[in-house]
């Protein structure tokens, strides 16, 4: 098994404040998932992460006995061709990208260094969140229900578009809903909820046990991390878990970190 720590990049720590303030950069949620989750689906392993120090108490760093370890920056979204490079490194050499290290295998200073002749998909600036949060629900829909059958929609809602983009995980519930396809996927996690009169534009992503209140109207591309609960209008928001937005009221061009509760008005 291989042991896997996603480190933080100083420069793009910085720049995504305030939500590294209590969290390491893989644990943003970006699309459906967050990235640490990305990457447990790409590479198979033990998972841990080089933050900053106050940090490390929640989330220390685990490092292989025999010092085979491979770094990957938790920035980065994982995908065919940048698993192939990270995969492809023997210890002591490391992966960079515009002169930055973006992955290294082994313990202390790489011996060489092999420029990534791609592009990355990854978070630079906290803004990049929900500016490419419509890019990252699409990777993430497509990996997620690749293979897989969704639910079926109620007969009480009303579906726009081509209905494999709509996929309803085990438990969600979701009556006399308006949900409209045709601009992106729309993807509905376990046991989460839309009431009556809702109405979604994808993409959108609704992680598990996540609630939209009667009446509510979703834009894409939002993401509704796990446990929240929004009503009103949402735009362009990426609410990482935990968070309520539940009465009406606008909400645009946003991210909201866990346990924030924003109120009526």
């Amino acid at each position: 098994m291989k042991n896997i720590i996603l480190f933080d990049p100083v420069e793009a720590r910085d720049r995504l404040l305030p939500l590294t303030l209590t969290r390491p950069v893989a644990l943003i949620r970006h699309g459906i998932t967050t990235i640490s989750e990305k990457w447990q689906k790409a590479i198979p392993g033990a998972y841990s992460y080089s933050t900053q120090d106050y940090l490390s108490m929640k989330y220390p760093m685990v490092e292989a006995t025999d010092g085979d370890n491979l770094f990957i920056a938790g920035n980065l979204h994982p995908d065919s061709k940048l698993v192939e490079a990270i995969l492809a490194l023997n210890i002591g050499e490391a992966l960079t990208f515009n002169g930055e290290t973006i992955a290294r295998r082994g313990n202390g200073n790489p011996t060489s260094e092999t420029e990534y002749d791609g592009t990355p998909f990854r978070l630079s600036n906290v803004w990049d969140i929900f500016m490419l949060n419509d890019e990252a629900i699409r990777r993430d829909f497509e990996l997620l229900t690749a293979g897989r059958s969704s639910r079926p929609l109620s007969d009480s809602c009303r579906l726009i578009g081509d209905p494999s983009q709509l996929f309803i995980e085990e438990g969600a519930t979701v009556e006399c809903a308006n949900i409209n396809v045709s601009k992106g996927p729309v993807y509905i996690g376990r046991d989460a909820e839309v009431m009556e009169g809702a109405c979604l534009r994808g993409p959108i992503a609704m992680c598990e046990h996540s609630v939209v209140n009667m009446g509510g109207k979703i834009y894409g591309a939002t993401t509704l991390g796990p446990y929240c609960k929004v009503g009103g209008e949402l735009n362009n928001v990426v609410m990482t878990g935990f968070s309520n937005k539940a009465h009406d009221g606008f909400l645009g061009n946003a991210v909201i970190g866990e346990w924030c509760n924003l109120g009526a008005g």
